[in-house]
């Protein structure tokens, strides 16, 4: 069976064409296709005015789809053939056809044109004048609103992947700088006030655990990106004889069985956008992992901390203090989190009192979308060589990224009595109770102040004061090392335990 199919198409030209021998053999030119180039065009009976067209056209920022639109198109034309749609010559055309346009766009000889509105008719409308009527074959049983949800998963899926590739990259960053401080005394904070010794290293690895789920969380979202709304057509939909399953297998729309996955309600399948509103949210969160630690580089980089240094080319100057070198990328990945976060706010915004099916509103879907992705990926990459460094490619080693203080930071550690909690836990060991211990350690830490000096300062004698079951074994738990190598259990901070959960994670990320 073949079906002729120029009406769904919607490019309308001379009738004298619709008369004509086979347009593959007589293609058209580029004037005739430009005489009414609306989709819609014949029902109307004036032209778009500028403004208008200036409004809602979004070829644009949404030409940035082609690659997929391409894919869908051929997976569809294929489809087509199979089903005895569109002849198997009409078939060749097309895949001819849109083997041309792909080396067009490649190589920047591709006209974008603003009358054609969007990447799917500009697409088109070059594959009519390409090889004539079997480019207008191409659009049975489809609808824009069915291909562009298709596009949008297509492009969203490929970049989840390189998103995924990224935030590897990024933990390998932080496992190698973990590797290297393992042993170095960091103090750990509650409140921002000195609370605990830990290891620098193991404060890396909170970020690694951050940064997986991150990963976890755009698996998911991929999962349910991963599902095919085409065939679905406007809404309804279609009379034709579809293989919706063989598409979806075609495009790699498949579960982890190799199952095809489809929208199986032709009104969601259209106007669905929670893949969109979900990869959003999953990259605003990992955005605020971003600032989270963006916010501790700047603290540590500052004179008041001094606990690292990072490499001037992630840094600037001032104008007017000579002095200055201010940590510009976290500070701008702080500030693009906001950004994030807004465009999560908007999509759910657009969504929520939208009735079924497709709405013009959807159009705004795409670059809040498109901005998050770039935004995250070119976060993430920075952050990896800012973190981890730069290969030179002459000694196969990564230099600069982030330098360690381990002086300053033992300094500071030792500023806060980080150990409070190590003579408590002593004094339970020695069958005090922990509240009456929390107490003993109060009156203990409070001289400590009044004589400015450290814990393990204070003289055997007047620890005893406090309680005579003290002995001189205590030094060895009220030094900064005895602390941190006490937390020697699973997820602590000692450094055998964070040896061991860093190869954890690199088999992970193997």
């Amino acid at each position: 069976m073949r079906l002729q199919a120029e009406a769904s198409l919607g490019l309308i030209i001379d009738d004298s064409l619709a008369q004509a021998p086979p347009a593959q053999t007589r293609p058209m030119s580029h004037n005739q296709f430009d005489k009414k180039s609306q989709a819609w065009s014949a029902l109307f009976s004036e032209p778009m005015s500028d403004l208008v067209k200036r409004y809602t056209a979004s070829v644009f920022f949404d030409k940035r789809l082609w690659q997929a639109d391409i894919a869908g198109s051929l997976a569809h034309a294929d489809m087509l053939c199979q089903q005895k749609i569109i002849s198997l010559e009409d078939h060749q055309s097309i895949q001819s056809g849109m083997a041309t346009i792909t080396t067009e766009i490649e190589s920047g000889a591709f006209e974008w044109k603003l009358d054609l509105e969007d990447v799917h008719l500009n697409i088109e409308a070059r594959l009519t004048q390409l090889i004539g009527i079997a480019g207008k074959r191409l659009h049975t049983g489809r609808s824009r609103n069915d291909q562009v949800a298709t596009d949008v998963r297509l492009w969203l899926r490929g970049e989840i992947d390189l998103i995924g590739a990224l935030l590897t990259e990024l933990q390998k960053a932080l496992l190698d700088v973990a590797e290297k401080n393992v042993e170095v005394i960091l103090p750990g904070f509650t409140h921002l006030q000195v609370a605990q010794p830990i290891s620098f290293g193991h404060h890396m690895l909170a970020y690694v655990e951050m940064f997986s789920r991150d990963a976890e969380r755009m698996l998911e979202v991929r999962r349910r990106t991963n599902r095919l709304p085409l065939g679905a057509a406007a809404l309804a939909g279609t009379s034709y004889p579809l293989d919706r399953e063989r598409v979806a297998m075609t495009l790699g729309m498949v579960d982890d069985k190799g199952q095809p996955q489809v929208c199986q309600n032709s009104l969601d399948a259209v106007s669905d956008r929670d893949f969109a509103i979900e990869f959003t949210a999953a990259a605003a969160l990992c955005m605020v992992h971003i600032s989270r630690m963006s916010e501790e580089l700047i603290l540590w980089m500052s004179q008041s901390f001094g606990f690292i240094k990072i490499a001037d080319r992630f840094t600037t100057g001032s104008s007017i203090m000579p002095q200055k070198k201010n940590p510009d990328v976290p500070e701008l990945a702080r500030g693009k989190t906001g950004r994030v976060v807004g465009h999560l706010m908007g999509l759910i915004t657009l969504m929520k009192g939208q009735p079924l099916a497709y709405n013009k509103d959807n159009q705004e879907d795409k670059e809040p979308l498109f901005d998050t992705v770039d935004t995250l990926k070119d976060t993430l990459r920075i952050f990896a060589e800012m973190i981890g460094g730069q290969l030179n490619p002459a000694t196969g080693l990564k230099e600069g990224g982030i330098t360690v203080n381990p002086e300053a930071m033992e300094r500071a550690a030792l500023k806060g009595y980080a150990t409070a909690t190590d003579l408590a836990d002593y004094l339970v060991r020695r069958g005090l109770p922990f509240r009456d211990a929390h107490e003993v350690v109060a009156h203990a830490v409070k001289a400590a102040i009044t004589h400015q000096v450290d814990l393990s300062d204070l003289p055997l004698k007047v620890l005893q004061e406090f309680n005579p079951s003290i002995e001189k074994d205590v030094y060895a738990s009220l030094s900064l090392r005895g602390s941190l190598n006490a937390r020697d259990l699973l997820g602590g901070t000692a450094p055998n335990q964070v040896r061991l959960q860093i190869a954890r994670q690199r088999v992970r990320l193997a």
